[in-house]
């Protein structure tokens, strides 16, 4: 029998990868990788940099590891909608493997596929611990609240133990052989300038941080996550992400339940399970609220506010630290996303879908599923959403998450010099502090661009009447 193995950008690992291997064991197979314009033309490919340098990267190791193996990893311009059945045709295979997506654009991707095809088109899972749209209520409904979700993940789920990489893999038949590849693009020919502080890419390195995380820091994973001036998370997001590294080789890797951090480690793979799981029942959530009554939400316009957030310059020091790491380096520590969120769609009131497409563009770990699950539970309109009432005092969460001040020191370095007593709220410090600390407000760093206490009040008063309204059928 002969495959046609797609991989497909949230696979991009040889460890744990079941189309791969049962193309292998069954005769015949042809790995290969579609540069489709979607993502790898020039100009889309400059608007998601950081996360087109991890792919890029991760893409090189994998042809890499194939070749070693005795096969080449075939990569082909093109629409993929379009190039698969050409190809699958010309070759003559047998069937086409692949890996499932959740995302509805996907999803139609692989119908259009599917309808092309002369062949059988089998997808595989993995991209999540169990396919998604498959845990369900008593009543056999999704979930909407995530701690029955969990609870019903926990009872129900067993999780396959991973499998490993193929020693050897059947080399190129001889048409597939005998077709010109196409290069790898690198950031240089896709005019995208390489940031040297993102991680690297690769199921190499993705494993080394995996191993690194089960051995230094999950047993306190509870007590250090939220602590931004700690090494206190993973930092597998972006390896999940792609596919570096499979859902359950971490969920194995990391142990039993028994340990309190591996534990709280645990439930957030769950919520990851459950953003995925929801944005399968509801692809509409990639464009609007997942709570309709928040349709229509008096978002404000404030194109000075906006650049103000989106460059670190709205004066406080917590909220600014956070978009300077994500332009810096592709990532945010979740709890300044949570933080800086909060600001953007309840003190700014500016609509949660800019920042939510601002940090997609940006993160090297920008998903779908979870990028839109994190912004709308931030601004309360979301699956088991936060609270609309909730809002962060960016002050009080950086003295909580970053007592010392480091992480805004870090990112905030006009800030450097200032004491732990003043630093998430300079505005308050004593002249002779600033002073001391070389810090001139208005000139060295903003002063804030909005009263939390005040815009508070503003946006309760805004959802309580735009909700009432909508509760009253007026909306």
């Amino acid at each position: 029998m002969r495959t046609l193995v797609w991989f497909r950008g949230k696979d991009l690992r040889i460890h744990d990868h079941p189309p791969l291997l049962d193309a292998a064991a069954a005769g015949e197979m042809i790995p290969l990788f579609v540069l489709d314009p979607y993502f790898f033309a020039p100009r889309r490919a400059r608007e998601i940099p950081h996360r087109m340098q991890y792919l890029l990267e991760s893409l090189r190791e994998l042809a890499d590891a194939i070749a070693a193996r005795g096969s080449r990893l075939v990569v082909v311009e093109g629409r993929s909608v379009e190039v698969i059945p050409r190809l699958a045709a010309g070759w003559r295979v047998d069937r086409v493997v692949a890996h499932r997506w959740v995302e509805p654009f996907a999803r139609e991707r692989d119908q259009r596929v599917a309808g092309a095809l002369r062949v059988p088109f089998i997808l595989h899972e993995g991209e999540t611990l169990l396919p998604p749209g498959t845990l369900r209520t008593s009543a056999g409904q999704p979930f909407s609240v995530f701690t029955p979700f969990s609870r019903a993940f926990l009872a129900t789920a067993s999780i396959a133990r991973p499998l490993p990489a193929p020693a050897a893999l059947p080399a190129l038949p001889d048409e597939a052989a005998a077709a010109p590849p196409a290069e790898i693009p690198t950031c240089a020919s896709l005019g995208i300038e390489e940031n040297p502080r993102l991680v690297r890419g690769g199921e190499t390195a993705a494993r080394e941080r995996l191993a690194r995380f089960v051995r230094r820091t999950v047993a306190g994973y509870h007590r250090s996550r939220d602590r931004l001036d700690l090494d206190g998370t993973s930092r597998l997001s972006q390896d999940l992400k792609f596919g570096t590294l499979s859902a359950r080789t971490v969920w194995h890797a990391v142990g039993t339940a028994e340990n309190e951090g591996v534990r709280v480690f645990k439930n957030e793979l769950i919520w990851r399970e459950f953003a995925h799981s929801t944005l399968w029942d509801r692809p509409d959530v990639l464009g609007g609220p997942f709570r309709r009554e928040f349709e229509g939400f008096p978002w404000r316009e404030d194109e000075a506010g906006w650049r103000a957030w989106t460059e670190g310059r709205t004066g406080y020091p917590v909220v600014d630290a956070a978009a300077r790491q994500l332009l810096g380096e592709g990532f945010v520590h979740n709890r300044a996303r949570m933080i800086a969120a909060s600001f953007l769609a309840k003190d700014m009131m500016i609509d949660y879908r800019r920042g939510e497409a601002h940090y997609l563009r940006w993160l090297t770990d920008g998903d779908w599923a979870q990028n839109n699950f994190g912004w709308q539970w931030s601004a309360g309109c979301g699956c088991d959403a936060q609270a609309y009432f909730r809002v962060f005092n960016p002050v009080l969460q950086g003295e909580k998450f970053d007592p010392d001040g480091a992480y805004v020191r870090r990112w905030v370095p006009e800030l450097s010099r200032l004491g732990a007593k003043w630093i998430h709220q300079p505005w308050n410090a004593p002249p002779e502090a600033l002073r001391t600390a070389g810090v001139s407000l208005g000139n060295d760093y903003p002063l804030p661009i909005v009263e939390h206490g005040g815009v508070r009040v503003r946006f309760l008063m805004a959802a309580k009447q735009h909700l009432a309204r909508a509760a009253s059928g007026k909306e």
